[in-house]
């Protein structure tokens, strides 16, 4: 059977650390979030250069995605908010071109 020793309700039990597990998921999911951002940046970046042809203007949307999730994963209280300013970039450029 399984050990149900630690099971207590909404209470850490005494053998984890809850500071360590907290900070643990708080840096998982602004990992996921900056990450998820990315890789939509990626996909409005592959789209601009099959669209429109402007595979130059494609690389450069990867690279500063690359520059914004640095920032973001630096700065916490900046976090996928970089990214999202160049994501917001990338589908005026789709978009509006």
């Amino acid at each position: 059977m399984a050990d149900t020793k630690t099971l207590t309700g909404l209470h850490y039990s005494p053998a984890m650390d809850e500071k360590t597990h907290e900070q643990t998921y708080r840096g998982f999911v602004r990992f996921v979030e900056i990450g998820t951002v990315t890789v939509l940046c990626w996909v409005a970046a592959l789209a601009i250069g099959g669209v429109h042809q402007a595979w130059v203007t494609a690389i450069l949307g990867v690279l500063v995605s690359w520059v914004a999730a640095a920032i973001g994963a630096f700065v916490p209280a900046i976090g996928w908010k970089a990214q999202a300013f160049v994501f917001a970039g990338l589908l005026a450029i789709l978009f509006l071109s």
